[in-house]
């Protein structure tokens, strides 16, 4: 088994097969990571002896200038032996649950919107995670796993998540046509932007598209903790057309007892009378100056996303109350 050696006093061993990043979280180091899938670039290390094999070469966060100072993504290196690399080891960072792969079995599948369903996996133990994670799914014949945030609550039976059909998305596209039966491996919890139960502040969340599953998860975490008996929960879901959405009985009735519920269509139909346009325009008009009063938790589409950090950043938001994990 390869061990890895970070400058100047780490060292973990790392599984054949695995990735440094992922042997690194497994073994409670806090190497940075967001996307856990070659996007975001900040699990990017030097390598200072050793060999690795990069297992995406079209990774969006990595190119030939890397490769020239001997730069390597850790979500996406795994080392062809003993290896000396070089990373900034941060507690953030740090898991609050160590992750592991384990093998499922898709029990249900049920729609929830024309193109987000509802996916139940077993797993022989029940789920640890912290509700707003996420796990990589590897799919038999899918080349490289997926990533999907979870949906339910931490020591229930299944991982459930709400998954987005993408016309061209061979995973997406299995899943949405599998049977009850099929077996998956699912390797996790991964993700830093998990409920922060500690805070005493008022809690916004925002979802756009298959973003709704980790904000489900995180109102009902939010609701099982007793934080909504003290704390207001805005939560805020946007789709284009009326298709797109669903209601506040997503996040269960207890969350949904105490949550403000507001869906956004920024391409409305004549009969659509709520709000309207990008999801955050809408919190903005509606929120306004409380945001810098409240913990922000968000996921949608790339471009949502860096919307909502102008929006937040513009309204004087302290950014550790912005919580998110780098999709692309």
């Amino acid at each position: 088994m390869p061990r890895i050696t970070a400058d100047p006093d780490i060292a973990f061993d790392c599984a054949p097969g695995d990735t440094i990043l992922r042997a690194a979280l497994r073994a409670g180091i806090g190497m940075p990571y967001s996307c856990n899938t070659g996007s975001c670039g900040n699990c990017r290390f030097t390598l200072l002896d050793g060999n690795v094999r990069h297992l995406r070469q079209d990774a969006p966060a990595w190119g030939e200038r890397d490769l020239a100072r001997n730069r390597w993504l850790g979500c996406q290196s795994q080392p062809q032996g003993d290896c000396r690399v070089k990373f900034r080891a941060m507690d953030q960072y740090v898991p609050p649950v160590r992750p592991a792969r384990r093998t499922a079995e898709l029990v249900a599948a049920q729609p929830l919107t024309r193109d987000i369903t509802d996916f139940a996996f077993r797993v022989g133990g029940g789920a640890d995670f912290r509700p707003g994670q996420y796990a990589l799914l590897y799919i038999d014949g899918i080349d490289g796993p997926r990533a999907y945030s979870m949906s339910n609550l931490p020591g229930e039976d299944d991982w459930r998540f709400l998954i987005k059909r993408t016309p061209t998305g061979a995973a997406t596209n299995l899943l949405f046509d599998a049977a009850p039966g099929l077996k998956i491996e699912i390797d996790g919890p991964y993700g830093n932007a998990w409920l922060d139960t500690a805070s005493t502040r008022d809690i916004v969340l925002l979802a756009g598209g298959s973003g709704l599953s980790p904000m489900v998860s995180i109102a009902r975490g939010a609701a099982a903790a007793g934080m909504l008996q003290s704390r207001q929960l805005h939560v805020y879901y946007g789709g284009r057309e009326e298709a797109d959405l669903c209601d506040a009985t997503v996040l269960g009735p207890e969350a949904a007892a105490h949550a403000t519920f507001r869906a956004a269509l920024s391409e409305p139909g004549p009969s659509w009378d709520g709000p309207q346009g990008f999801l955050h325009d809408v919190v903005e008009a509606e929120m306004g100056a409380h945001l810098k009063d409240c913990e922000i938790y968000f996921a949608g589409p790339a471009v949502m996303s860096a919307a909502v950090q102008k929006m937040a950043h513009d309204n004087a938001v302290p950014p550790d109350q912005l919580h998110f994990d780098e999709f692309f």
